[in-house]
């Protein structure tokens, strides 16, 4: 790599580099993180949860506990699989969505996004398709493209990944010679768009995949962040042998922990244990001592039901402020979760856009972010868990009276590229933070 105009390189190992390493590139939600954490800056770009509302005389209880009952092998390596105890508390939680799991079958992972990282280590070679989503996750996108994978989106509607668009994928790439590895779902007020899988296309889709051979990896981490009731039941509730299952505690609990969990047939588990073991050596004893004692001492489903109530508020005043502000833009309803999706009128471009919003003390994340293929201009994610009902109001009005500018300037002018730079070099945010 040179630096423009001087023939000088920036980085003198460049060539040295594996071709894989070209797929690590900084997401947008990375690149916006230091300008949207600004103080004066409403920002309804990041997901994050919004832990304020955790128990932390009950948390900081757990933690001296662990300490004073198990600070030696708290501080100790574990198991690469992770912590019995904390694993038995897992098929409790995935109970609620209907799993049934021993302890056996669960891997403990640094979050689910190594859960995710592993996976498609083990089945991902370069060129192999995977199929996700139209739009996904921009976290897997960032770690199916370090692998080399060939991303295919399927469209979705308001009711999920459409089973059609499957099936005629699928039937293009097979014609086409490529290997397809796995389909990759997120089927709770999917991130980003907020919108929850249909009961009977869960059935249609696993149908689908088992004809093909095609295994299924479910992403599940809002599906216990339900508004007003539950979503379907889980993918691997239905499909044990060709669902892969990846949880989390960051979003129901507290990112900052870093615990996850994988879901597996036997022989993938195994795998995954010594893929696990082969990267990290073992996951924190730490952190999970500290959530199996919280599990077992305080009630955990009334904090994530306090969760419920506060992200279902502040949905709704996001739903509300734009359809005071906004009201002739199309978004999703979400019945859970922590986003919104949101469509913009033709012409705009929302990652064209979004300096001039920082101009204006708003951010959001631009739909391209959530694509391996440039789609998306049209759309922002918008999260509503972490500012409060005022702020996301607040924000709302800003994000208007941005786009109302540039809808004047597009009627006028056409369609103009930013001029407003971001910085070039902003500090990235946790990976989990997308």
């Amino acid at each position: 790599m040179m630096s423009p105009g001087s023939g000088i390189s920036l980085d003198p190992w460049f060539d040295n580099y594996a071709a894989r390493a070209a797929g690590l590139n900084a997401s947008e939600v990375r690149a916006l993180f230091a300008v949207a954490s600004r103080p004066e800056v409403v920002s309804l770009a990041g997901g994050m949860p919004y832990v304020a509302a955790l128990p932390f005389d009950k948390v900081r209880s757990s933690v001296d506990t662990v300490l004073a009952e198990n600070g030696p092998a708290a501080l100790q390596y574990g198991s690469g699989q992770g912590l019995p105890t904390l694993r038995e508390h897992i098929r409790t939680i995935m109970a609620e969505e209907g799993i049934r799991a021993g302890v056996d079958d669960i891997v403990v992972t640094t979050g689910s996004q190594q859960g995710l990282d592993l996976v498609t280590k083990l089945f991902i070679d370069p060129g192999d398709a995977i199929l996700a989503e139209s739009p996904s996750y921009v976290g897997a996108m960032g770690v199916f493209r370090s692998y080399q994978a060939r991303v295919e989106h399927i469209d979705m509607d308001e009711h999920g990944m459409i089973p059609a668009a499957l099936t005629d994928r699928i039937e293009e790439l097979k014609a086409a010679g490529v290997p397809i590895k796995f389909l990759y779902l997120i089927p709770n007020f999917q991130n980003p768009a907020g919108v929850t899988l249909s009961a009977s296309r869960r059935v249609e889709i696993l149908d689908i995949a088992q004809a093909h051979g095609i295994l299924v990896v479910e992403d599940n981490p809002y599906g216990l962040l339900w508004f007003d009731s539950p979503p379907p039941q889980a993918l691997r509730s239905v499909d044990e042998a060709g669902v892969i299952y990846l949880g989390s505690f960051s979003k129901t609990f507290a990112p900052g922990l870093r615990v996850g969990w994988v879901v597996a047939p036997h022989g993938i588990r195994e795998k995954l244990v010594l893929a696990s073991e082969a990267a990290i050596l073992s996951p924190s004893s730490f952190a999970q001592m500290i959530l199996a004692e919280y599990f077992s001492s305080h009630d955990w489903k009334r904090q994530i039901d306090t969760f419920r109530g506060i992200y279902r508020e502040r949905r709704d005043a996001m739903s509300a402020a734009l359809a005071t502000y906004l009201p002739d833009v199309t978004h999703t309803s979400p019945a859970g979760g922590f986003y919104l999706w949101l469509t913009l009128p033709e012409g705009l471009d929302s990652k064209e856009m979004l300096p001039r919003a920082i101009t204006e003390l708003v951010a959001y994340t631009p739909g391209t972010a959530f694509f391996a293929n440039g789609e998306g201009q049209r759309n922002i994610r918008l999260a509503f868990c972490y500012p409060d009902a005022d702020f996301i109001t607040e924000g709302i009005r800003r994000l208007a009276r941005v786009i109302t500018a540039e809808r004047e300037l597009v009627d006028t002018f056409g369609p103009a590229t930013s001029e407003i730079p971001l910085a070039a070099n902003l500090e990235s945010p946790p990976p989990e933070v997308v």
